[in-house]
Order: structure tokens, then C-alpha cells, then sequence
């Protein structure tokens, strides 16, 4: 099995288009055709999670976090990414991550979290913004349902649980093509006013090229008269965070404390006690600090994640619990779920769950 093969799963899972911009999502070293011997899957690529796919005859790592984030000017082997990397390159070892690519899923990082809890009506608590675009397009009706059915095979018109979406309208077109022309309807210096039918379809950013590659290979037109727009919607499956609902509402105490047992978390931080019920609760794995506001604004009764500073538990203004359970512990089970993900396509080559702990918080 090539590791190309593997990637094409990996991409089902956690496509790297979802990922947000700053991230370093994808193939980090390695050659994608080379034959994989067995997959490691991992939290974090340290070194010694590297020394256990080369004891275990695995060549391709799975990391959620990317060791290599930010460039490297030298690789020396001074830190601790500079000497994973060597090790990995030297022993020939491909690595890939998966991070924000897998945050922003909706069966990602934070519907794991909200599952580990018994969440139940799960909503994405950030839709992504400026990843919904559309196409518009015109064309002869003989050539209409023959072009939609191309342009949906590609990808376009899925919106939320539904796909096949379109709006189909009919107008008069005019054209007249010059002396080189070869017009589907009339000919090579006639002025033509035709019926044509205009088709509208949405689709996620990243098929632009293979939603266009269908356009022209379904399009009857010498000249496939075209427009693509970025849309202001926001994709409400894609994005950051997760609202969902217990239950049974708990005491706030008594809510820290069960979380703190599932998520096996040491020590939770957390905002002073507003004195109702948990019901509502919003979560986002990692740093999530920047979307206190959204968690407010969810009407969410509590907030959990990782990675909050001393001033921002006043940001919670006793309209909901803040609370910081740690950043390794917020996203615990998510590579469980990559490995149970893997295993579950791949059978040619073994896929093991690296028994690491590269958590680098320890507590008293």
C-alpha cells in the first residue's frame, strides 16, 4: 500500500482544505509514493514517538499536532522538532498532521470532545466564513441537465444534509461570434437571441478547479459564459468549536467534577460560579480562548477549553462558566479516533496507536 493510498483516507477524514491559514496541515516529509510497512499514530511527532515506529517497522506517522510548524532555517538538532525531524528523515519515516484540518470537521476534534461528555444536539460553535462559493453559469436547455449532473458528480450544490441543490431560470441569451467562431446555435457573423437556461450551484472553495474542469468538458459552448462569487454565508458544518446539550442539567460543581473524570484532566481551572444550571455547553480543543465571545453569545451555560490567561476568566462575566481543563486533556480521545478511523479502512498494514504520553504538562 502506497502512502499516497493512506493520505487519500486521511483526506476523507480531515481534508486539508478545512485547515485555517496559519496551520501546517499535510505531507511534512517523506515521499507520498513510497510503499508504507505500518502506520504510527500519534499526539504529538517527538523523537520518541519516532523511535517507536522505527521499533515497530511502521514508516508513516500520523501526528495531530505538526511538528514542523513554523519554518526551519537550520536543522542542527538543537530542539527537540529539529531532532525529530532528522531522526524521521534519516530513518526514512514520512510524517503527516492533520490539527485544524480535523478542528474544523464536524465529526472532528470537538464532536469527539462533545461525545466524550454524552452532548447531544451538537452545532458547530464558529462556522467557517468565505468557504461557500457559487457558480453560475448559462447554457441551451438540451445541454442543461447534462451540465448540472456533470457540475454535481463534481462536488457542487451539497448544502448542510441535502445535495443536487440548484436554481435552474430561463432567459434570452444574445451572442455573435466573429469569423473564427464555431457557434453551438447559428453561425460565424449572425447576431442570435436564443433560449437559455441560467443554472446557479454553491460549492466548497477548494473543488473550485474540479467543479470549472466539469463546466468545460459537459459545456456545449465554444465560449462558456461563467461567474464565481465568494459568498458571505457561513458553512454551518465546517468550523471551530462545538455547542451541544447535556441530558440532564448539573450543578456547576458537580459538572467540573464530572468533566474533570471523563476527560481525565489533573486540575481545571475555572471562572467564579454563576449560580445556574449547567444544561448548554460549548467546548473547543486546544486554545480556544479567542471564542469566549461566540461561547457568550451561543447562550451556552459553560465554556471548556485550554490555554486561557489570568485576565481572561474575567472575560466570562458571570454570564457563563469558563473553564480551562488543559490543552493535551481537551483533545485526549482524538487519536484514539484516528487510529479506530485508520484501522477501520486500511487492513493491508498494521495501525498502532503510539503508547507515548507527549503530553509536557505535569502537575503536583
Amino acid at each position: 500500500m502506497k502512502i499516497k493510498d493512506i493520505i487519500a483516507i486521511l483526506e476523507a477524514m480531515a481534508p486539508t482544505a478545512y485547515a485555517e491559514d496559519f496551520d501546517n496541515v499535510g505531507l511534512l516529509t517523506g515521499n507520498d509514493g513510497a510503499t508504507a510497512t505500518g502506520i504510527m499514530v500519534c499526539h504529538d511527532a517527538l523523537e520518541s514517538v519516532i523511535d517507536e515506529a522505527i521499533s515497530k517497522n511502521c514508516n508513516f506517522v500520523v501526528c495531530f499536532h505538526p511538528i514542523l510548524f513554523s519554518g526551519l532555517k537550520k536543522i542542527t538538532g538543537k530542539n527537540y522538532v529539529e531532532r525529530a525531524v532528522i531522526k524521521a528523515i534519516k530513518n526514512d519515516i514520512t510524517l503527516y498532521a492533520v490539527h485544524t484540518a480535523l478542528d474544523n470537521h464536524k465529526q472532528g476534534v470537538n464532536k469527539i470532545f462533545c461525545d466524550a461528555l454524552g452532548l447531544k444536539e451538537t452545532r458547530i460553535l464558529i462556522p467557517k466564513e468565505g468557504f461557500i462559493r457559487k457558480l453560475v453559469t448559462y447554457t441551451i436547455p438540451e445541454n442543461a441537465e447534462t451540465l448540472r449532473n456533470a457540475l454535481f458528480d463534481a462536488g457542487a450544490g451539497n448544502i448542510g444534509n441535502y445535495e443536487y441543490c440548484s436554481f435552474t431560470s430561463m432567459g434570452k441569451g444574445s451572442y455573435q461570434g466573429n469569423a473564427d467562431s464555431n457557434p453551438e446555435v447559428g453561425a460565424p457573423g449572425e447576431f442570435v437571441e436564443t433560449q437559455e437556461i441560467k443554472i446557479e450551484v454553491t460549492f466548497e472553495k477548494h473543488l473550485e478547479g474540479k467543479i470549472l474542469k466539469a463546466l468545460f468538458s459537459s459545456h456545449v459552448y465554444e465560449e462558456a459564459a461563467y461567474e464565481v462569487y465568494t459568498l458571505d454565508n457561513r458553512h454551518q458544518n465546517i468550523g471551530l468549536g462545538m455547542t451541544g446539550e447535556l441530558a440532564n442539567p448539573m450543578e456547576e460543581g458537580a459538572f467540573l467534577q464530572f468533566v474533570r473524570d471523563t476527560m481525565k484532566a489533573r486540575g481545571i481551572r475555572h471562572s467564579a460560579y454563576t449560580g445556574r444550571m449547567i444544561k448548554k455547553v460549548a467546548v473547543l480543543g486546544g486554545s480556544g480562548s479567542f471564542a469566549i465571545k461566540n461561547a457568550i453569545a451561543s447562550g451556552a451555560d459553560a465554556f471548556l477549553t485550554a490555554d486561557l490567561k489570568y485576565h481572561q476568566f474575567y472575560e466570562a462575566e458571570g454570564k457563563l462558566l469558563l473553564a480551562d481543563i488543559g490543552h493535551f486533556e481537551s483533545e485526549r480521545f482524538t487519536s484514539d479516533y484516528m487510529a479506530g478511523f485508520l484501522s477501520e479502512r486500511v487492513r493491508e498494514i498494521p495501525v498502532i496507536l503510539s503508547g507515548v504520553n507527549t503530553n509536557p504538562v505535569y502537575y503536583l
